[in-house]
């Protein structure tokens, strides 16, 4: 499955907790695989994110579209404050999200891209990737199908700790990041620390 949506619930305060039962209860009568869901720790707070993939574009849109005519979308509308589906599709070259225990830290990156660097993007980090993985796992890189030309990623990593030592190992031995690649991205770059919640397949 190479088609994601990832959607961000900004929550009250200490939502993330509040709203997991339902929005466990919201996914499992909707189309689509969820992949994980997770709350943020550090970034923007009271921020849950959800990512779930779809065979195709219909199936993804009736279910944004299933969430826009709901008096309660994602089960836990009386604890939201904002709500953004975005579309994506996985990089060419990557394999499909698998479950699986990771993190528990999944640190979540967008870049926005220059209107016509998607393309020249994809083909750096086709070559950078593989090398980078040796020093910790990619979940995920998508670009988006909808808004602005963006590259959003997942990282995985045991601790905050193992976050700091593989990106500053990767660039001191030169393996990130992709060599060229910078030269496509703007400067309008944000990154946010999310953990596991409880029904997330990715741990």
């Amino acid at each position: 499955m190479k088609l994601y949506e990832l959607s961000t619930l900004d929550t009250v305060i200490f939502g993330a907790g509040k709203a997991a039962a339902g929005l466990e209860a919201w996914i499992a009568k909707g189309e689509g695989r969820l992949c994980g869901a997770w709350g943020t720790d550090i970034g923007t707070l009271n921020r849950i994110f959800v990512l779930r993939s779809f065979d195709d574009l219909d199936s993804m849109m009736a279910e944004r579209e299933r969430a826009i005519r709901s008096a309660d979308p994602f089960g836990c509308v009386e604890h939201l404050v904002s709500l953004n589906m975005e579309s994506y599709r996985a990089l060419d070259f990557l394999p499909s999200v698998e479950p699986g225990t990771y993190g528990p830290i999944y640190e979540f990156r967008t870049y926005r891209t220059k209107i016509n660097g998607i393309v020249p993007t994809m083909e750096k980090w086709a070559e950078a990737v593989p090398p980078r993985e040796a020093y910790s796992k990619l979940t995920v890189a998508m670009y988006g199908l909808d808004g602005p030309p963006r590259l959003t990623q997942i990282w995985p990593y045991e601790s905050l700790a193992a976050r700091a030592e593989a990106r500053s190992r990767s660039v001191a031995d030169g393996k990130w990041p992709p060599k060229g690649g910078p030269d496509w991205l703007t400067p309008d770059m944000t990154s946010q620390i999310a953990l596991p919640l409880s029904f997330s397949p990715l741990k």
